[in-house]
């Protein structure tokens, strides 16, 4: 056949059926998805009709085993029962359904069939027999069993109620109504924001509740008890409940009382208002559960080291707890953003103004942490060095927006911890949020020639509706018509350029505004000689690295683990990760010590600082060529400026 054949017939031909061969592909009919089912009733705001009965066995608390019995008063025909997911104050799909073990449906005797729905795994599928007025379920919780990863153990107990119950789809939170009972172990003492119908001996019957209520109110119970008063008076009844692993963790000096006495004192200044028939500081203080910060209504779950009063000065990076807590009762559960208030615990929130939420919550949580003497005005100011110097450190900014990380707690509901943190940029609307408060804050000073301040905010939007806790809600435009009225000025651009923009530079205006600058040195805070650094001490401003010291709640052998590795640090670009463990330092073997002084020797010479690090069985060193030295923050004082920072640190008279 001659090639010019070849060429000007066939060639053609081929082509002709490959594209033929293709149409008939793209026509031709394959697999297709299989339907979504029915998604969830809607919830609607009408009552349901009945009131449920939960009662809760806390006794088995060796096995960290709650028991459940919940009656549902049912019709016959189709139900849809819901096991809540989305939690207030987590901002997230977080409640853990795979502890729910054991469910078990009755009516009149009979066992019903359930079925998990196939996309919604926190909805279950009933279909109500005939002649049945009422389901019985019964189910247990398995709370997490090793120290620190759960909130029970044998002394102390942490009872949230969206653990262990089901309630039915359709229906605003507000419009069920419950019947809380709970069985303690013998001998145990508790505390809750709910109020007591009835208690024998250890059965306590609490009064009919609605389910948001329920939720908002979680229970503390433990071996080890003190209630410990801090009302204002009779108008304001606030008590801070200490469940304790040993009882005498639970004793508190004077001194101790009055700075927690304060707190209630300058939280009435600073808000001209509350939101509670009573408020409940439920803090465990513990080695054995997990420590704890969460806010509610009318009470928060708050845990933290056992040694909190026993060894008062070793607490003051953390002394902001309750205070943030509290501030959560005007921030976030009175007043809420309108995008995070939804009708009942399985529709979806959003979390666009986490940063006035959690941010303003972290900035005034700071600010009652030093009028109230928690903190002195030393320490509260080496708190925002320590907050701006981690944002001078970690790059994150350049790419994405403080915005943005409000959906962090949605991103990594259900995901490994970060890795880069500092790059990743994790939940920076709480600590970038206290620098842009405190710019908003001094702004307002400087302009009104100081005679506003955010704290006319704080009363202008929180101190509405005093006594009542029915929740109002707000948008971005509240915020900014409230912040003019207090004191005119661009406030959408202000946030406009902090929060919505990618702002590579670090929002340190309202310490410059506040009569300081940044300054590094090799001076160590006084206070943090003090600090139980077994889990972890911070070389971030100098070599990049978050270092785990080994102490008696960490592993055999764990002294040197690393925990963190900065973006961009010394430590990364010498090829230092996050999986590593320091062995020795310039051929000694790892302790804090020796890293610290390896680190100021080479900032009086030029050699590198060198480190062997194990990875699995393997061995590896490396140099660092650092020679900057500790590079502490501190705010140093500009005495051309006005110091509005002590004023805004300084009790309220």
């Amino acid at each position: 056949m001659p090639r010019w054949f070849f060429c000007n017939h066939i060639v053609p031909f081929l082509v002709f059926v490959a594209l033929i061969s293709v149409l008939h592909a793209q026509n031709s009919s394959g697999p297709q998805p299989v339907p979504l089912p029915p998604p969830v009733p809607t919830p609607v705001d009408q009552a349901y009709a009945g009131t449920l009965s939960l009662q809760v066995d806390l006794t088995n608390v060796n096995d960290r085993v709650l028991n459940v019995r919940e009656t549902i008063p049912v019709k016959p025909g189709p139900i849809t029962l819901l096991y809540p997911e989305w939690l207030p104050g987590t901002h997230s799909p977080s409640n853990p359904v795979a502890y729910l073990a054991g469910l078990v449906i009755t009516a009149n005797g009979q066992r019903v069939p359930w079925m998990r729905d196939h996309v919604n795994m926190w909805a279950f599928h009933v279909d109500v027999p005939k002649g049945a007025t009422s389901l019985e379920l019964s189910f247990q919780y398995l709370a997490p069993i090793r120290p620190q990863q759960g909130r029970i153990s044998s002394k102390i107990a942490d009872l949230t109620w969206n653990s262990v119950l089901l309630y039915p789809a359709g229906y605003f939170a507000r419009r069920i109504e419950f019947s809380p009972e709970l069985r303690l172990p013998d001998g145990w003492k508790f505390a809750t924001a709910l109020d007591v119908k009835s208690q024998n001996a250890d059965q306590v019957q609490f009064k009919d509740v609605p389910l948001n209520t329920l939720i908002d109110s979680p229970l503390y119970a433990g071996v080890n008890f003190k209630r410990i008063d801090l009302s204002t008076g009779p108008d304001n009844p606030v008590f801070l409940d200490v469940f304790a692993d040993k009882p005498e963790q639970l004793e508190i000096t004077p001194d101790e009382l009055q700075f927690h006495k304060n707190l209630v004192v300058q939280a009435q200044k600073l808000f001209h208002s509350h939101h509670y028939d009573h408020y409940d500081f439920l803090f465990s203080l513990s080695d054995t559960v997990g420590g704890k910060g969460l806010e509610h209504h009318q009470s928060s779950e708050d845990g933290t080291r056992a040694n909190y009063f026993i060894d008062w000065s070793a607490g003051v990076a953390g002394r902001a707890l309750l205070p943030h807590e509290y501030t959560h009762s005007w921030n976030g559960k009175f007043r809420r953003p309108a995008d995070l208030w939804t009708a009942n615990f399985n529709e979806p929130m959003r979390n666009s103004l986490l940063w006035v939420y959690e941010g303003l919550t972290d900035y005034y949580g700071n600010v009652l942490t030093a009028r109230s003497g928690m903190r002195t005005p030393e320490q509260s100011r080496d708190t925002f060095a320590r907050i701006a110097a981690s944002f001078e450190i970690s790059p994150g900014r350049t790419w994405r927006s403080l915005e943005d990380t409000t959906n962090q707690p949605i991103i990594s509901a259900h995901a490994a911890p970060e890795s880069w943190p500092s790059w990743q940029r994790w939940y920076d609307y709480y600590p970038e949020s206290d620098l842009i408060w405190l710019d908003a804050d001094t702004k307002i000073r400087q302009l009104s020639n100081g005679q506003k301040s955010l704290d006319d905010f704080a009363k202008m939007f929180f101190g509405i509706d005093n006594g009542s806790y029915v929740t109002v809600t707000y948008t971005l435009e509240d915020l900014l018509k409230a912040l003019n009225s207090v004191q005119p000025y661009d406030w959408a651009e202000f946030f406009r350029t902090r929060v919505f923009q990618v702002a590579p530079q670090v929002p340190e205006n309202g310490i410059t505004q506040g009569g300081y600058r940044l300054v590094y040195n090799d001076t160590e805070p006084d206070w943090m000689k003090h600090v139980d650094h077994s889990r972890g001490m911070s070389f971030s401003t100098s070599l990049g690295l978050l270092v785990r010291g080994e102490g008696p709640n960490e592993g055999a052998g764990s002294a040197g683990a690393i925990l963190q590795v900065w973006w961009n640090s010394p430590a990364y670009k010498a090829g230092i990760t996050p999986d590593m463990q320091i062995q020795a330092v310039d051929d000694q073997a790892f302790s804090f010590a020796t890293l610290r002084e390896a680190i100021l020797a080479a900032e009086k010479n030029n050699m590198p600082i060198k480190l062997l690090l194990k990875r699995e069985k393997d061995f590896i060193t490396v140099t660092l060529d650092y020679h900057g030295g500790l590079r502490y923050p501190h705010l140093e004082r500009v005495e051309s400026t006005p110091d509005r920072l002590d004023e805004v640190l300084a009790p309220v008279k």
